[in-house]
């Protein structure tokens, strides 16, 4: 495994794909990082020679990754809890901040189903 900015990313992959594991790099990200770094997107994490990789972490140092760009976007949402906008109080009470319906869907954003027991009717 070779180890990039604290990640581990697999040998067996293409390179492009291998960057992705690292938090905050996509593909166009991996393949502008190759392409900076002078080394083919097509070769293997393995064919990758010691001054590649070094070429490599030396692009990939200048981006703001992993850690530093988790604590920007955990900044980022408690300003917005903070101030107390729309979207901050959607983060706050935990649903979803983009508009979409609740009635039926957003499970990922409100957890598992909780059951509410109906009231019971009054007989005569």
């Amino acid at each position: 495994m070779a180890r990039i900015s604290g990640v581990d990313i697999p040998k067996q992959k293409r390179g492009v794909i291998a960057l992705t594991y690292i938090y905050g790099i996509g593909r166009s990200r991996a393949q502008s990082i190759l392409i900076k770094a002078n080394v083919d997107h097509e070769t293997k994490v393995a064919e990758w020679t010691d001054e590649e990789t070094s070429r490599i972490r030396e692009v990939v140092s200048n981006l703001k990754i992993e850690g530093e760009l988790r604590s920007e976007e955990q900044l980022n949402v408690k300003r917005l809890m903070d101030i107390g906008c729309y979207r901050g109080i959607r983060h706050r009470t935990g649903l979803p901040l983009r508009g979409q319906k609740t009635k039926n869907n957003s499970r990922t954003r409100k957890g598992k189903r909780k059951t509410v027991a109906n009231k019971k009717k009054v007989t005569k």
